[in-house]
């Protein structure tokens, strides 16, 4: 790889965006397709299917090796809940580098949270320096509208692949109204998971973890738009 490729595939990975490397076969020659350039890549549509799967691969009917390069998943959780005592150890399993926010010092704890990084604050204070971006999810479960609503908004802006909230459809409705009063358009508002997981009947804060990360991995692998579930 040459030198200035290298460097600028680093810049990426060092600002958290996708990159894809793509070599010719015939001849060895590379390029770097990035979010700047994949609009006037000749093969963009093919591209863009790899980064979507996030899978390396041969394009161009062939004569091309696409060398996906995307950034580690992030799962940001508000609210030291129980749910999140379950949520962190599946999530840490399953490949999710994740952090606890919460800015109530009885509940966001070393203690209750081992080995997780936990961080006692506001979601205003702390997320400009966290950097929410496409790769990570954000999963609020406080059920206080003065943490959760601030951080989903922050992750609506920022385009996290995944954004969820505990609650009720009649809460959800009330946050929904809020959220276009603070001035979130309906289009980014709909892909709000919520009531957030996957409709597996879930009930206790284990299984509800269950279905939080089910939706979170589908939303990872596939795509997926925001669909109401019934977890909680």
């Amino acid at each position: 790889m040459r030198l200035d490729l290298l460097a600028a595939l680093n810049a990426e990975r060092a600002a958290r965006r996708a990159a894809v490397v793509v070599t010719e076969l015939a001849t060895g020659a590379q390029r770097l397709a990035t979010a700047a350039t994949l609009a006037s890549d000749p093969l963009a549509p093919e591209i863009a299917a790899a980064l979507t799967a996030r899978r390396s691969g041969k394009a161009g009917e062939g004569s091309v090796f696409l060398a996906v390069d995307v950034p580690p998943p992030r799962m940001l959780v508000i609210g030291a809940v129980h749910i999140s005592q379950a949520l962190a150890p599946m999530a840490r399993l399953a490949g999710f580098d994740l952090t606890i926010l919460d800015p109530r010092t009885a509940f966001a704890t070393p203690e209750r949270f081992p080995d997780v990084p936990v961080i006692a604050d506001w979601p205003e204070e702390t997320l400009p320096a966290y950097g929410l971006d496409p790769f990570t999810a954000l999963v609020a479960l406080t059920h206080d509208p003065k943490i959760d609503e601030p951080a989903i908004a922050a992750a609506l802006r920022a385009e996290c692949f995944y954004v969820g909230a505990l609650g009720s459809r009649r809460t959800h409705a009330k946050r929904v109204e809020r959220l276009a009063a603070a001035g979130l358009s309906q289009q980014a508002i709909s892909r709000i998971h919520a009531p957030i997981g996957m409709d597996i009947g879930a009930s206790s804060p284990a299984e509800i973890a269950v279905a939080v990360l089910a939706e979170v991995i589908r939303a990872l692998r596939t795509g997926a738009s925001a669909t109401a579930g019934a977890a909680a």
